[in-house]
């Protein structure tokens, strides 16, 4: 669970990803939401490959997520998300190419949104096989994972 500090403000993710401790009932796990993300950034994401999701906003999440494989209706691993930077200067973004996936820059480099966040990305692990979840209308960047896909979820992790 996200502590609040001074002012409600969420303080930053310290820990480890705790999805099977031995001193925590199987009831209290849950990742209740997806991240979408386009392949293949999706799949260098839970490689641990990239470790920056660059977008034009910042987010208040902080711990678990499930990785979805924009386009396929699957979800393919998991992480944490232990901060945000931002918005980057232009020398931030440059100097940060291999966090992002280490993909080719233009020269001079050219910020993807007029104001540039970096999640911070933690702890990826895949899943296999992967779970299925239904693709709402309209979601754009997050889908909440019903029940159901938490639990397919939770034992994909736990053959792994």
């Amino acid at each position: 669970m996200q502590e609040r500090g001074e002012g409600g403000r969420r303080q930053p993710y310290m820990g480890q990803m705790r999805l099977f401790a031995d001193d925590s009932p199987a009831e209290d796990w849950s990742i209740p939401r997806a991240l979408i993300i386009r392949e293949p950034w999706a799949s260098m994401i839970v490689l641990g490959t990239k470790r920056w999701e660059l977008r034009g906003t910042a987010t208040t999440v902080r711990g678990p997520i499930a990785i979805a494989a924009g386009g396929t209706g699957t979800i393919i691993g998991v992480c944490n998300v232990v901060d945000v930077r931002g918005p980057l200067s232009i020398e931030e973004y440059a100097d940060s190419w291999t966090l992002r996936g280490g993909a080719a820059e233009p020269n001079p480099p050219v910020l993807p949104y007029v104001r540039t966040y970096a999640w911070v990305l933690a702890d990826p692990r895949p899943v296999s096989p992967r779970v299925p979840y239904h693709h709402p209308n309209g979601a754009v960047i997050w889908v909440k994972l019903p029940m159901d896909v938490q639990e397919g979820l939770r034992m994909a992790l736990q053959r792994c």
